[in-house]
């Protein structure tokens, strides 16, 4: 029998780990091609640009992790408009130089996309390539829903559009896709709310 996958909820320390491991995961993605244009540059500018969320979701969101730092999920309390990170025009362009235009549109783009009710916002869910496939996505989502179920508040997420099947097994519906300028499809995706027995806020 497979030991149980042990999630935790992450901390300040983790938050750069957390980003290295965004970046090892969207790194071989057409997203990250679009992105970063560099192969060369690529892992760096996205680990970069990962920090300023992931710092971000320690004060407005939650970052949820597996002991081995493997897998992360990281998401946003989105109950009323939230303010962009600290200086974000700044650090973003620091982070990720000749290739801040794309993360800009990438923004834009999916602000029109989100929902205006108050919501979760599922940003990433990311495993680690040497361990794909062994279920800890599923384990992280599977811990995701288990929290949202005990408030009334729905969910909306957008990932590419082959994580579709994964999703949709955890409550979440496609909404209409949307497709980068020359890049690829992303998948808006939503989970209505289900009022647990024992709402409250997110632990």
């Amino acid at each position: 029998m497979e030991a149980a996958v042990r999630i935790r909820a992450g901390r300040w320390a983790d938050k750069d780990a957390v980003a290295a491991l965004i970046a090892d995961a969207l790194n071989p993605s057409s997203l990250a091609a679009w992105l970063v244009t560099s192969p060369d540059q690529r892992r760096q500018v996205l680990a970069n640009v990962a920090a300023i969320w992931v710092e971000h979701a320690m004060f407005f969101g939650d970052i949820h992790l597996t002991d081995d730092l493997t897998a992360a999920a990281v998401g946003f309390h989105r109950y009323r408009p939230i303010p962009l990170p600290a200086n974000y025009g700044i650090r973003l362009t620091d982070a990720a130089g000749a290739h801040t235009d794309r993360f800009d549109l990438l923004d834009s783009i999916l602000s029109t996309k989100q929902p205006t009710e108050p919501h979760y916002h599922l940003a990433f869910v990311v495993v680690h390539p040497d361990v794909q496939r062994a279920g800890l996505g599923a384990a992280l989502l599977d811990h995701h829903r288990n929290r949202l179920d005990r408030i009334n508040l729905p969910a909306w997420t957008a990932m590419l559009a082959d994580t579709e099947p994964l999703l949709a097994r955890y409550g979440y519906t496609p909404r209409p896709s949307t497709s980068l300028p020359d890049g690829p499809t992303l998948q808006p995706m939503r989970r209505n709310a289900h009022r647990g027995s024992n709402a409250g806020p997110f632990m």
